[in-house]
């Protein structure tokens, strides 16, 4: 499906392959040999999403860009990209020949470089950025620059790591600061609703 969003229609180049249960949402602009496969969601919202030549975005990948006041995120992604089945790519930046692989996701802001491997299940936190031809295992959370990796037992040590991160600031414009967590994630839910209410003006220009 394709769809104008913000009075934009997705710019898609004759020869790239967008399947007919995959979405593509306002300013998405789709290089040349591009596929999108089945059930993904390209989607731009108040932001942009550049796609290079020859990127594969698999089955169930969600890869969208954000933006809330200041805190613009958008997607860019060089050729030769490979994002495999159910990763997520949130306002990020991913150079060419870069993999991310099945369920990976890659937050606001971080840069997974040229040739640079994402596994399955990892996690790269806001604002990090792996370096040309970095390995990041299985199921870890990678954070800063420089990256630091951080194992699923080590609880203490990732959420202080997050933590210096700024999430909330990065990603959805806020300040945490004096605020809990269910005021901080209430906030958040109300910034990201209030940016998807522009969906309600959309048109659909194409169903497959």
């Amino acid at each position: 499906m394709i769809i104008k969003h913000r009075d934009i229609e997705p710019d898609i180049d004759p020869t790239a392959y967008v399947a007919p249960t995959a979405t593509v949402v306002g300013n998405v602009k789709i290089g040349a040999k591009a596929k999108v496969m089945f059930g993904a969601v390209v989607s731009s919202e108040g932001s942009k999403i550049t796609i290079g030549e020859n990127v594969i975005i698999s089955e169930n990948a969600v890869v969208r860009a954000t933006s809330e006041g200041n805190a613009d995120h958008p997607v860019n992604i060089s050729d030769n990209v490979f994002i495999g089945p159910h990763a997520t790519v949130l306002g990020a930046t991913l150079e060419s020949s870069s993999y991310v692989a099945t369920n990976a996701t890659i937050l606001h802001g971080a840069r997974v470089c040229a040739g640079a491997v994402v596994t399955v299940g990892a996690l790269v936190h806001a604002n990090t950025t792996i370096p040309n031809d970095f390995f990041v295992p299985p199921n870890v959370t990678a954070v800063g620059n420089p990256v630091r990796l951080f194992s699923p037992d080590q609880k203490e040590e990732v959420l202080k790591a997050i933590m210096g991160v700024g999430f909330a600031s990065v990603a959805f414009n806020i300040n945490p600061a004096g605020k809990s967590r269910t005021e901080i994630y209430k906030e958040a839910t109300l910034v990201r609703s209030k940016e998807f209410d522009a969906h309600f003006a959309d048109e659909v220009l194409k169903k497959e």
